[in-house]
């Protein structure tokens, strides 16, 4: 397939100038995000990249670009490379996300969909004890705005959910065409997700699930770019001078908030041949895919157990060295995985065909990666899981399970229920 040329491009008035600057502690940095109805009609591009406090919010659109098609990261890549090498960087810190920082997300499949990636006029940022703020624009004399705790993001009031393009029996009778192909030969593992969508009395304002995400899964990195928000738990590709990181999680089972109960079943979970064997494949796919673009890598033999609020996942760190003389940026790092084993299956081409044929809907940007990158081309990516795209009073939450040869189409319903809760209850919170 050729590449789709850029869906639209907003031209940079000159070259970029970002300004950085060590401020004292600011507070929850999700706090600082203001009100988007109150932009004047200008584009409040909200923007979040946030773990256990640390990370980088921003608002304001110094620049941005759409792709689409086979072409879109080739796109994207290109155009940062042409907007970072023209401008003009004050940083003194020198930390992961100061200076000149992009923050992107990317649709699952090559078509249909948009991806973008955003620079933010303002952007907030914590490491450690060190906290910032950088101003980006085509004029470094801007002065820097008040940082202060906004007030507390409107409810979306009363909350309906219905399902999405597929309902739960359908998405069953799907689950069991999915194992007999794969009991025929076909392929190995396929992920199929699921919709659910709900519709709120009043517009959403995303910083109320942000804010509540970010509390409840402060574990997991709490994202929104251009109207997808979520918290993740799986980092596709962190590249940090050199070194390169890649969690990898597949193999799920729900908690039951007994804290011996579910000891039990995360000792039931690291036995389980079925999760073993769907993790074994996602591991694979993402050692294979990083091998090139790495000196040296450590991939564990055996996984751990991930402990998040609502659920347990077997997880594997992979970790690399990636050579001064391989050059690849994040987002070319992050191209390469995806889709992994994780959020396709194996083998990847035929389980994508398999996905685009007979899973039901559009997956948008629902497990394409989303993350930041700087001028170097460091940075985060994770895959936009527990995750959910909006407009106005609709939102779409995304689920999605994956399928192996002993898998049980009522189990893995069960399975995809528990992966809406976090946003679910993002929404519904008081």
């Amino acid at each position: 397939m050729t590449s789709t040329p850029r869906a639209s491009t907003q031209a940079v008035a000159g070259r970029l100038v970002a300004r950085t600057t060590e401020i004292t502690d600011p507070g929850p940095l999700l706090e600082l995000l203001p009100d988007a109805a109150e932009g004047a009609g200008e584009d409040p591009g909200l923007t979040a990249w946030l773990r256990r406090g640390e990370g980088i919010v921003g608002w304001g659109v110094a620049a941005s670009i759409r792709t689409t098609g086979s072409g879109r990261f080739d796109d994207a890549v290109d155009w940062w490379r042409e907007v970072a090498g023209a401008a003009v960087v004050r940083d003194d810190l020198r930390v992961p996300g100061s200076g000149l920082v992009c923050l992107a997300s990317f649709a699952f499949a090559d078509e249909p969909g948009e991806s973008v990636l955003v620079v933010p006029r303002v952007v907030v940022g914590r490491r450690g004890d060190r906290c910032w703020i950088t101003l980006i624009g085509d004029d470094e004399l801007t002065p820097a705005p008040t940082l202060q705790r906004q007030p507390e993001p409107r409810a979306p009031g009363n909350v309906v959910f219905t399902d999405g393009d597929v309902d739960s029996a359908e998405w069953e009778a799907i689950v069991a065409r999915a194992v007999e192909r794969i009991g025929s030969g076909e392929l190995e593992k396929v992920v199929l997700a699921r919709d659910l969508v709900a519709t709120t009395d009043e517009p959403l304002d995303v910083r109320w699930p942000l804010r509540r995400l970010g509390t409840s899964y402060e574990m997991c990195w709490t994202f929104h770019v251009d109207g997808l928000f979520g918290a993740t738990p799986e980092l596709l590709v962190r590249r940090e001078r050199g070194l390169v990181t890649s969690r990898v999680l597949a193999g799920t089972i729900r908690r039951t908030g007994h804290d011996e109960r579910d000891l039990a079943l995360a000792a039931t979970l690291a036995r389980s041949s079925k999760d073993l064997e769907e993790h074994e494949y996602a591991v694979r796919s993402v050692a294979e895919a990083l091998a090139p673009h790495c000196s040296s890598m450590n991939v564990p033999e055996a996984p751990f157990v991930l402990h998040l609020p609502n659920v347990m996942h077997l997880a594997t760190d992979v970790a690399g060295v990636v050579p001064d003389t391989d050059g690849s940026t994040v987002l070319e790092l992050a191209a390469a995985l995806h889709p992994s084993a994780a959020v396709g299956g194996t083998p990847t081409k035929v389980a994508v065909e398999m996905i685009k044929e007979i899973e039901g809907m559009d997956r948008g940007r629902y497990a394409g990666p989303v993350g930041w990158m700087d001028a170097h081309g460091d940075g985060e990516f994770g895959i936009a899981l527990r995750s959910a795209e909006y407009s106005g009073t609709r939102v779409r939450l995304f689920a999605g399970c994956g399928i192996v040869a002993d898998s049980d189409p009522e189990a893995e319903l069960a399975e995809a229920q528990a992966k809406f809760v976090p946003v679910r209850d993002a929404l519904t919170a008081r």
